[in-house]
């Protein structure tokens, strides 16, 4: 049985939370985002809250009844108050800024990175060594720095890279004499 599933969604002040059909709608002063429901799973919209059951006892439908809990969840939070992470740049030379839509970020390698920055994210570089990506998706702004760390992921040795901040890298020992 889901222990995440069986408890209701809170809907906060200025969010308002539509079911058609089955399609949960969120609306918020960030933005609007919709989930489309399985077969396994129903939702209801009642008062301040969303509630979510399985349609059967069968294991797919009660492991889609946490999940979807969670998504709405995330919506909910996201139209709200939005997801916003921070990544740091570490190593001489290495930097980012915004020109227009996209990120350039200059890696150490023979060129600049240009990386266009979807629609519904918002990417600012208070420092050049800072990248801060901001949006109303959880799922889309988690993307979108998986995205970016892929061009130089931290190296063990030195440490230089593109990580998160508060982000442990386990630093290797160099050769010996």
């Amino acid at each position: 049985m889901s222990r995440v599933g069986k408890y209701p969604v809170g809907i906060p002040a200025g969010v308002q939370v539509a079911l058609a059909g089955r399609t949960i709608t969120a609306k918020g002063k960030l933005g609007e985002l919709s989930l489309e429901l399985t077969d396994l799973v129903d939702a209801t919209v009642d008062g301040g809250h969303v509630s979510v059951t399985p349609r059967s006892n069968e294991t797919p439908a009660r492991m889609m009844w946490g999940t979807t809990r969670a998504l709405v969840a995330s919506m909910v939070h996201g139209v709200s108050t939005g997801y916003a992470k921070t990544m740091e740049i570490t190593g001489t030379g290495y930097r980012a800024a915004v020109q227009g839509s996209n990120l350039v970020m200059n890696l150490g390698f023979s060129h600049d990175v240009v990386y266009a920055i979807p629609q519904g994210i918002k990417v600012t570089c208070e420092k050049p060594t800072s990248i801060k990506v901001e949006g109303v998706d959880k799922r889309l702004v988690g993307q979108v720095c998986a995205e970016i760390r892929t061009w130089r992921p931290p190296e063990p040795y030195k440490g230089k890279g593109v990580k998160f901040v508060g982000e442990q890298i386990r630093r290797k020992e160099g050769k010996k004499k």
